[in-house]
């Protein structure tokens, strides 16, 4: 079980595989759409790095010893993680590439520190501005051919990389599993509820857009939300 793994192996292959899996994403801009509010906002995303699968059970396996998983699969993306669980991950997962943590974790909550040069989750920015790939388009190509969703999933999720990627090289940007977000949703009104973005394998369609936002209280966990990593350069 690769949960068995010591630290000495996992800094040996995960962490090589870890690295290798991370895209360089150029800098550009992103308009955020707030529908509540009617709000639109223009947002610089700087250059970062963004890994070309969701986090798999493979890789939260080797990190944390567990797997919370539903749909069993080392390839597979894992689920059923809270917005909690997912950056305490990125926080070990840092520790274990010898790289600063991002977050401080507490007992109510998690800062980010942005001056970190460990793995952490993307800004809901970063993620639409990946996601799009430089389109403008809702989705970056035929839903059939880059996403498991309502109509192909068979209700479960698939192992990553199986459809096609977008024009920078990530794959089920869309559909597969929701993904986490560092990002608060609304602070005035939801208080802690943190955003997940790119819909899921239980969404129809209009679930599986590059604009879609989602929220919920950072404890929230269900089988069909996962996560990302991204860091900054």
């Amino acid at each position: 079980m690769v949960s068995n793994k010591n630290s000495n192996s996992i800094s040996a292959d995960v962490l090589r595989n870890v690295h290798e899996q991370m895209i360089s994403i150029p800098r550009g801009e992103i308009i955020l759409r707030n529908h509540r509010k009617n709000e639109v906002r223009s947002t610089e995303v700087q250059p970062h790095c963004i890994a070309s699968y969701p986090v798999t059970q493979a890789l939260f396996e080797a990190i944390t010893g567990t797997n919370p998983s539903i749909f069993k699969g080392e390839n597979r993306p894992v689920e059923s993680v809270s917005w909690f669980e997912a950056v305490a991950f990125c926080n070990r997962l840092s520790e274990a590439a010898l790289l600063q943590p991002c977050y401080v974790l507490r007992a109510d909550g998690a800062e980010l520190n942005s001056n970190a040069n460990g793995f952490r989750l993307p800004s809901e920015a970063e993620w639409e501005h990946a996601c799009r790939a430089g389109s403008r388009a809702a989705t970056y190509g035929d839903l059939a051919e880059i996403a498991w969703y309502e109509e192909n999933s068979q209700a479960s999720t698939h192992e990553v990389g199986q459809k096609k990627p977008n024009a920078w090289g990530l794959y089920d940007m869309l559909g597969n599993v929701w993904e986490w977000c560092t990002d608060l949703y609304d602070p005035e009104i939801y208080g802690s509820y943190r955003v997940f973005r790119g819909g899921g394998w239980a969404d129809p369609p209009r679930g599986c857009l590059a604009s879609n936002r989602r929220k919920s209280h950072p404890t929230y966990k269900i089988d069909d939300l996962g996560f990302r990593l991204a860091r900054s350069t």
